[in-house]
């Protein structure tokens, strides 16, 4: 029983991970576009003169897309791989496993939807203007 607990923990690892690099592409794109669409172009100075960090991220937003998308194509392989895992026998066990299951389904979702908002703001709002 432990290689199918722990596929479904690298699973919801995996996931995470894409999760945190989707999140890289909302702050590196969608957040000045929100930002200066809102009116709030002092606070995007302001945030920007406090992490310059975010100034290194726009510029190089073709490798943190690259980058996002390539987790997010491993986070979505180790979902395809454990959706066929056994879980447990044990009823209690079997519930964590069906929620970790979901959980992972889940973070992968929004890491998805994450990634795709942030492609927008980077790639395609710029043609639009």
């Amino acid at each position: 029983m432990a290689a199918p607990e722990t596929g479904l923990r690298a699973t919801l690892g995996a996931s995470g991970l894409s999760l945190l690099a989707s999140g890289s592409t909302l702050v590196c794109c969608a957040l000045p576009a929100l930002l200066v669409a809102l009116g709030a172009g002092a606070t995007l100075v302001t945030l920007t003169s406090r992490l310059p960090q975010l100034i290194w991220l726009s510029e190089h937003k073709a490798a943190v897309f690259g980058v996002a998308a390539a987790m997010l194509a491993l986070a979505g392989a180790a979902q395809w791989r454990a959706r066929s895992l056994p879980c447990p026998a044990d009823p209690a066990a079997a519930r964590v496993c069906a929620r970790a299951r979901r959980t992972s389904a889940v973070v992968y979702g929004l890491s998805v939807l994450l990634f795709l908002i942030g492609g927008f703001f980077a790639f395609v709002a710029p043609m639009l203007l």
